[in-house]
């Protein structure tokens, strides 16, 4: 029996009473984890995610060490209590998959060649999961990042585009993306607060040239929307840090 679609968009209102160009609120916090190198705490609506970075360090075992550049480590994770029916603990194929393709997001942005035979491992666990959990990790990651010390290019800054009853809406919450007819997530580098380039696209479902065109319009103001809350975020963490100083 097929389960009944809801109507997610009710007199030009989604759900949650947001407007189509609307991000769920946001809070970042960099710098909560004191034995990792760098660390951020990021909720995006009712995700609640931890991202902890440590390195530049040696890589172990040996082997797996490149002479030229350094190597990057991304693990995604879910915790079992993340959501509402328990999920199984240990790797599956999408936290498999979510780490793959974050992993190659974030590595044009990272100044790899400046740490030879180094390993930079960053670990993001979710909390709380509501939709969009991957492109809350990568801002999360990104601040951690920053947080560590590590040389990058920019700041990575993602976010997701739905089609919800045939309307583009930006940072799709659950029911959005659980009955969302297409879901778009994008990742940018930005740099001088402009966006220079696209880190990662994946596609779920289908969209016209044009709506995907549409789609990136859309995401590039939500991600500059975000970039604030991250700059605030690091910013804040330095200020307090000389502070104590």
């Amino acid at each position: 029996m097929n389960e009944e679609k809801p109507k997610l968009i009710v007199d030009g209102k989604r759900l949650d009473g947001r407007s189509f160009d609307e991000l769920r609120p946001i809070k970042i916090e960099a710098g909560i984890l004191k034995r990792a190198d760098g660390s951020c705490y990021i909720e995006m609506g009712k995700n609640k995610i931890v991202a902890a970075v440590y390195g530049p360090r040696e890589v172990h075992p040996k082997h797996l060490q490149d002479p030229s550049k350094a190597v990057i480590r991304y693990r995604y994770n879910m915790a079992p209590f993340s959501v509402e029916e328990r999920k199984r603990p240990g790797p599956d194929r999408r936290s498999i998959e979510i780490s793959k393709v974050s992993k190659e997001a974030l590595e044009p942005v990272i100044m790899k060649e400046l740490f030879p035979r180094s390993g930079i491992d960053i670990f993001v666990e979710v909390l709380q999961a509501d939709a969009g959990t991957r492109t809350a990790c990568l801002n999360a990651a990104s601040v951690a990042l920053i947080d560590a010390g590590v040389a990058m290019r920019g700041i990575v800054t993602a976010v997701a585009v739905a089609k919800v009853d045939g309307q583009l809406v930006l940072d799709p919450m659950k029911e959005e993306d659980n009955y969302g007819e297409a879901d778009v997530p994008f990742a940018f580098l930005i740099r001088s607060g402009k966006i220079e380039s696209i880190t990662l696209l994946q596609m779920d479902g289908r969209m016209t040239a044009e709506e995907l065109k549409k789609a990136l319009e859309l995401a590039k103001k939500g991600a500059m929307e975000i970039y604030a809350v991250q700059r605030d975020a690091i910013m804040r963490k330095y200020r307090s840090e000389e502070e104590v100083e």
